[in-house]
């Protein structure tokens, strides 16, 4: 159980992959974190296309739907919020956290930060992040990638983000695609220093 006060950021935006944010939620949550999630307004475009069902736009009614993803209905502590609402508390830098991690990122998501734009409230939290110093973890879900993309993404680090991408290992003997999905996420969150997956970590040889 996670003794943590500070919140956990989680952004989804509209890029392929949700998966990779329904196992994250899963894990954090039945560690008993703290999650504020903020989801792009794409995001929900991309929701109906990959599982062919719509995710709710009220925030109780959402809350509820990603327990129900993740198949976790009472542990931990989830917030949601409006893309739209850029007066939400992970909007300011004042509101302390552990970081945030964007999962999975798009490129244009990716393109907006680097660029120092924030339309809504993923990315003002993410710039907030950054501005204070924080930890910014970026998921990014494309192939391949553009020269444009690679160029965004080294400003991104380079102004203190860590870039993750959804790229999974083999050497743990993944026999699902959960197996795969998990692995990136735990090595997304060990970013964070936050360790709730239950993974095979290389021992050596």
């Amino acid at each position: 159980m996670s003794n943590n006060v500070k919140p956990l950021i989680l952004g989804v935006s509209g890029a392929s992959g949700l998966i990779y944010a329904v196992r994250a939620l899963k894990f954090l949550l039945e560690a008993e974190y703290a999650i504020e999630l903020v989801a792009s307004r794409s995001s929900f475009m991309v929701w109906q296309s990959e599982q062919n069902t719509p995710m709710p736009v009220e925030p109780k009614a959402q809350e509820q739907f990603w327990r129900q993803q993740a198949g976790v209905e009472v542990h931990g502590k989830l917030r949601c919020h409006p893309w739209g609402d850029v007066g939400a508390n992970i909007a300011s830098g004042s509101f302390r956290t552990l970081g945030m991690i964007i999962m999975p990122c798009s490129m244009s998501t990716v393109g907006k930060l680097a660029g120092g734009l924030s339309s809504d409230l993923l990315e003002r939290a993410a710039d907030v992040q950054l501005k204070e110093g924080r930890k910014l973890i970026i998921v990014p879900r494309e192939t391949p990638f553009s020269l444009i993309h690679l160029r965004n993404l080294v400003s991104l680090a380079e102004a203190g983000a860590r870039i993750v991408p959804a790229i999974p290992a083999w050497y743990h003997n993944p026999q699902t695609v959960e197996d795969l999905v998990d692995f990136v996420v735990a090595r997304s969150l060990d970013q964070l220093d936050v360790d709730c997956v239950p993974i095979k970590r290389w021992q050596g040889r």
